[in-house]
């Protein structure tokens, strides 16, 4: 009995043994050279990409050429003031000191004609052409006067008319010898101070 079961384990260790053979030359061995190569030919394709990505230059966009600005010559014409002169003149029917303007200034005109340049609409250049006047200007004229005052006459407050204030006031074309004079009719207002009224009657020199 106990040789069996020793013989029975033997043959199914024997059998199992037979089964892991079996299996193992079942299984095909693999080259090393077959892997190598299809590790290789896996790995190229992104080797190659990346040394292109790296070869290639990056392209800069194309600049977009700016337009050129039209150009445009023009002949302008422009106009400017001329300031008038002043003068004075002398004029012994004024008074002394006295001004009065007798011809008024005006301005004169020059036109002025250009060649001038635009770029782009905008002036960039100037050039004068010519220039003429085409208003003359007024000088103007001041009169100045020179004409002395007479003296004022003082005259004496007792009588109407003006009698001089002096030492001595006698009428004239009398016998009086002055030194002043004074032609009437005279009217006595207050005292009778030179005696001009010599019949009193209130008139004096008549």
């Amino acid at each position: 009995m106990r040789v069996r079961k020793v013989l029975l384990r033997v043959a199914v260790a024997i059998s199992v043994a037979g089964m892991l053979v079996a299996c193992a030359s079942a299984e095909p061995e693999r080259s090393p050279d077959t892997a190598d190569v299809a590790a290789e030919s896996l790995a190229t394709p992104a080797e190659t990409e990346a040394a292109d990505v790296e070869a290639t230059p990056s392209a800069e966009p194309t600049p977009t050429p700016s337009p050129t600005p039209a150009v445009e010559v023009k002949t302008v014409t422009a106009t400017q003031k001329i300031p008038f002169k002043r003068t004075t003149v002398k004029d012994s029917t004024l008074a002394e000191g006295t001004r009065k303007v007798r011809t008024k200034g005006v301005a004169g005109v020059k036109t002025l004609t250009y060649e001038v340049t635009y770029t782009g609409g905008k002036e960039t250049g100037r050039k004068l052409l010519s220039q003429a006047v085409t208003k003359q200007p007024v000088t103007e004229v001041t009169a100045v006067g020179t004409k002395k005052s007479a003296p004022t006459r003082q005259c004496d407050p007792n009588y109407s008319g003006c009698v001089p204030i002096a030492s001595d006031v006698d009428c004239a074309g009398g016998s009086g010898n002055g030194p002043a004079y004074v032609s009437g009719p005279v009217r006595v207002i207050g005292s009778d101070i030179y005696d001009l009224d010599r019949d009193g009657d209130g008139t004096a020199c008549d």
